[in-house]
């Protein structure tokens, strides 16, 4: 799930017309925008491997239909990497590429390749100050915090990650695949902080916009769940 090169720019900051108009940088504006190419340039195959196209792709990548995968993720998890060395060197010198400083959308473009990142705790105040300062979407900001309780096996507080695992059924003793939301912290008030933070649905349809089934479970659960899986 979770899975240098020096900028030379045009413009540092925000330079103002005379007519009181907002200049981006542009060269930043577009460094950024090509990241987003790259940051989904696999990820679309991935999702058209799971929507039944992986025949096709198999052969277009020169690889086994059960490798297309694992193969894609090798490519995508090479972007990944090297795009998140890139962000990491523009957040260095520029803090958070907002709005003031590239426009929308591709104020959102650091947030998306740090999501996709390793490095989530270590930005993740820089996200928060940039959502306080509207230079970003408050929801993606709760998105990434989510992302990373998650990561770090505490309940979430937004609702927005969800997980997946094989647990074994008592009844028959087959194993199945069981997809659900990770556990929230006070499940009972997650919509209203959902409300507050600006997210459009609530966290049930969220859910089921996911294909899940939107069910309560407590952290222990989950927990004793996983280690059961991880123990056969």
């Amino acid at each position: 799930m979770i899975r240098p090169f020096l900028l030379t720019l045009l413009f540092f900051g925000l330079l103002q017309t005379s007519h009181g108009q907002t200049s981006f940088n542009t060269t930043l504006k577009k460094e950024l925008d090509s990241l987003k190419i790259l940051d989904q340039k696999y990820r679309a195959d991935l999702n058209a491997n799971m929507r039944g196209k992986g025949d096709s792709l198999a052969v277009v990548y020169g690889v086994r239909k059960e490798d297309l995968n694992d193969y894609l993720w090798k490519l995508q998890g090479e972007l990944d990497s090297l795009n998140t060395l890139k962000v990491e060197k523009i957040i260095e010198e520029y803090g958070y590429p907002g709005i003031s400083l590239v426009g929308k959308p591709t104020n959102e473009v650091a947030f998306y390749i740090i999501q996709h990142s390793k490095v989530i705790d270590k930005y993740l105040p820089v996200f928060k100050e940039a959502a306080e300062k509207n230079e970003l979407r408050f929801v993606l900001y709760a998105t990434m915090l989510d992302r990373s309780l998650m990561f770090r096996d505490q309940e979430q507080i937004y609702g927005t990650q969800s997980s997946g695992m094989s647990v074994k059924n008592q009844t028959t003793g087959d194993w199945e695949n069981l997809s659900f939301i990770w556990p929230i912290k006070d499940p009972s008030r997650v919509n209203e902080r959902r409300k507050a933070a600006g997210f459009s649905q609530t966290v049930e349809e969220s859910a089921k916009s996911l294909g899940i089934e939107y069910k309560v479970f407590n952290l222990e659960e989950i927990l004793k769940l996983r280690k059961e899986a991880m123990n056969g």
